[in-house]
């Protein structure tokens, strides 16, 4: 099993796939890396070579911000937008959509589970007819 950038890569998918579940890394950016390193993108991660693995994991660490230290900067560019008081900092610390989305209707990832707007009306429980 390859394990790079501190994520075991799944065996049975193809390398350009098994390359983004890094954080960080999409399809494109595998593209690339495969191409930098001279890995063919339709091997098999568990006919990996260890040499492959040993160029894939040079260049990530050369070129790419993956994993930890990309989730410490994402959250560090979200906490300065919150202290600033900039509009998007305003809309993270509300757990609103940030990018213009609409909220009166669907927004429900951000906002989490509907609330019940009337007293009383909402789901009830225990009442199940026999």
């Amino acid at each position: 099993m390859a394990r790079i950038a501190g994520v075991d890569l799944p065996k049975d998918k193809k390398t350009e796939v098994a390359l983004t579940y890094i954080y960080g890394i999409g399809r494109t950016s595998a593209h690339k890396i495969l191409a930098q390193a001279g890995v063919d993108p339709n091997v098999r991660t568990k006919n990996l070579t260890e040499d492959d693995i040993v160029k894939i994991r040079a260049i990530l660490e050369r070129d790419y911000t993956v994993e930890g230290d990309l989730r410490r900067e994402v959250t560090t560019h979200i906490k300065r937008l919150m202290d600033i008081g900039s509009y998007r900092g305003l809309r993270h610390r509300k757990s609103l959509p940030a990018r213009g989305q609409r909220t009166r209707t669907n927004a429900r990832t951000r906002k989490g589970p509907k609330k019940s707007s009337m007293a009383g009306k909402g789901k009830k429980k225990g009442m199940l007819k026999k």
